[in-house]
C-alpha cells in the first residue's frame, strides 16, 4: 500500500490550567482510533495533539510563566499517548507572543510552535514578518545542525484545522480530529503504471477517491465509537525520503528529466488540480508538499545545483503549501529572511491560499555544503544560498499591509 497516515490529529481547548480529564479522553480516543485504522489496513506514524492558540490559552500568564505552563502540557499530552502536541500559532493582535517562541521550543521536547505573518482580515504584517524571521534565526543555534527550526513555522493565510505540524491548531469550538496522509506514493506508482498522461491522472484520481472513501467509512467509526467529531482528510501528497515516497519523483515520472527544470512547475499544478477533482471531507491544504529534506527527489535536485528557494516558492502559487524544510547558511539573518517571508505572504494573500515557511539556518554551513542530518525522516541535501538583503523604505517602514485576493474577471 503506498499511503499511510502521517497522523491522526486531535484538535482540543485544553484551557488553562489544563483540563487533564479532556486530554486523557482525547489520548484514549486517539488510541481507539489508531486500532481502528491499522484494522483498516492503514499504517498510523503518530497520534498528535494540537490545541487553541498558545497566545489566547496563556494570555493572562506573565511571560516568565507560559513556558512552564507549555512543559505541564507537554507532560499531560504525553502521559495521554501523544507523540506530538502543536500549541498553534502567535497572533497577529497578541505581538507579545511571538518573542516566547524560542523559549518554550528549547524547553520542550515534541512541542511545535507557530506564528501568524498574514490573515484575510488583517492583512500582511510587516512586525509580525521581523518577529518570525528573529525567532527563526534565534531557534538556530539551539541545536548544531539547526533542527530547532523543525518545531516552527511561519504562517500566512493558514486557517485551524490542518493535521499537518507544525501548522496545526484548534479554533474555540469543541474537539474532533483530522487525518493528515504520506501518500506522494500514490502519485508516483500513478504515472509509472500509466501509458500517457490523462491516464495517469485518472489513475491518481481513482486512488485518491478509493482511500478517501475508506478513511472517512473508518472515520465514521471513529466518531461512533469516541462521539468526537471527524474534521476531513488533509490529503496532501506528502513524501518520505524514498524515491518510491517522492513527489520529486512524482514530477519526473509525468516526463519532467528532473524536478526544478522547467515544465516542474505544469507538472505540479496537474497534479493540484486532479486532487482538487476529487470529492472527500476536506481539511488543510490538501496540496503538495514541496519539503526539500524530506522528499529524495528534491534533495538530490537541490544538491545538485538544480532546485532553488526562488523555485520552491514559484511552485507554491500552484498547489504546493509554501517553503518547508530548507536549509540555509547559518549566517543568514534576519533581515535577509524578511524580504523572503514577505514574498511568501503576499502569495498567500494575493491567491487566498494557505502558504508556510519553516526555513532552517544551520550554524556554520554555507550555501552549497551538504549538510549532516541524522534523522529518518530526512534526505540530506545542500544548504541553498538566498538571494536577500534587507529592505528598504517605504516597504521596511510598513505596519499591516492589506492586499486584497485577485478578482475573477470576465470579459
Amino acid at each position: 500500500m503506498t499511503l499511510k497516515i502521517r497522523s491522526i490529529t486531535f484538535f482540543v481547548n485544553p484551557g488553562h490550567p489544563s483540563d487533564a480529564s479532556l486530554i486523557a479522553q482525547a489520548g484514549q480516543a486517539a488510541q481507539q482510533a489508531r486500532q481502528l485504522f491499522t484494522d483498516g489496513g492503514y499504517q498510523v506514524q503518530t497520534l498528535r495533539l494540537a490545541t487553541t492558540p498558545f497566545s489566547l490559552l496563556y494570555a493572562d500568564l506573565p511571560a516568565k510563566s507560559v513556558s512552564p505552563a507549555v512543559r505541564s502540557l507537554e507532560a499531560q499530552a504525553r502521559t495521554a499517548g501523544f507523540d506530538y502536541i502543536a500549541i498553534g500559532p502567535a497572533l497577529i493582535d497578541h505581538p507579545e507572543s511571538y518573542a516566547l517562541i524560542p523559549e518554550i521550543i528549547a524547553g520542550t521536547e515534541v512541542v511545535f510552535c507557530s506564528a501568524e505573518i498574514a490573515t484575510q482580515a488583517q492583512g500582511l504584517s510587516l512586525p509580525a514578518i521581523h518577529a518570525c524571521a528573529r525567532i527563526i534565526c534565534a531557534l538556530a543555534p539551539q541545536d548544531p545542525n539547526g533542527f530547532a527550526n523543525l518545531y516552527f513555522t511561519a504562517l500566512a493565510n493558514v486557517p485551524a484545522g490542518s493535521p499537518f505540524f507544525p501548522s496545526a491548531y484548534h479554533t474555540e469550538g469543541p474537539p474532533g480530529f483530522a487525518l493528515a496522509t504520506e501518500s506522494a506514493g500514490l502519485a508516483v506508482s500513478a504515472f509509472q503504471k500509466a501509458d500517457n498522461l490523462p491516464a495517469g491522472i485518472n489513475r491518481l484520481k481513482d486512488e485518491v477517491r478509493t482511500h478517501a472513501e475508506r478513511l472517512e467509512q473508518t472515520a465514521g467509526k471513529v466518531t461512533d465509537l469516541t462521539g468526537m467529531p471527524f474534521f476531513g482528510i488533509d490529503f496532501s501528497l506528502a513524501p518520505f525520503p524514498t524515491p518510491a515516497s517522492s513527489l520529486g519523483s512524482a514530477l519526473e515520472a509525468m516526463g519532467v528529466p528532473v524536478v526544478g527544470q522547467h515544465g516542474s512547475l505544469a507538472a505540479a499544478a496537474i497534479l493540484a488540480s486532479a486532487l482538487d477533482k476529487v470529492a472527500f471531507a476536506r481539511t488543510g491544504f490538501s496540496g503538495l508538499l514541496f519539503p526539500q529534506l524530506e522528499d529524495s527527489a528534491l534533495a538530490n535536485s537541490a544538491a545538485e545545483g538544480i532546485l532553488t528557494v526562488r523555485d520552491m516558492l514559484m511552485y507554491s502559487a500552484v498547489c504546493g503549501t509554501g517553503l518547508d524544510t530548507i536549509p540555509l547558511p547559518g549566517s543568514t539573518s534576519p533581515e535577509e529572511l524578511a524580504p523572503l517571508l514577505l514574498d511568501l505572504a503576499a502569495l498567500a494573500l494575493r491567491l487566498d491560499k494557505p502558504l508556510t515557511a519553516r526555513l532552517m539556518p544551520i550554524p556554520g554551513k554555507q550555501a552549497g555544503e551538504p549538510t549532516s542530518f541524522d534523522f529518518p525522516f530526512f534526505a540530506n541535501s545542500r544548504v541553498l544560498p538566498l538571494v536577500s538583503t534587507a529592505l528598504q523604505p517605504p516597504l521596511a517602514d510598513a505596519g499591516l499591509i492589506p492586499i486584497a485576493p485577485r478578482e475573477q474577471r470576465r470579459n
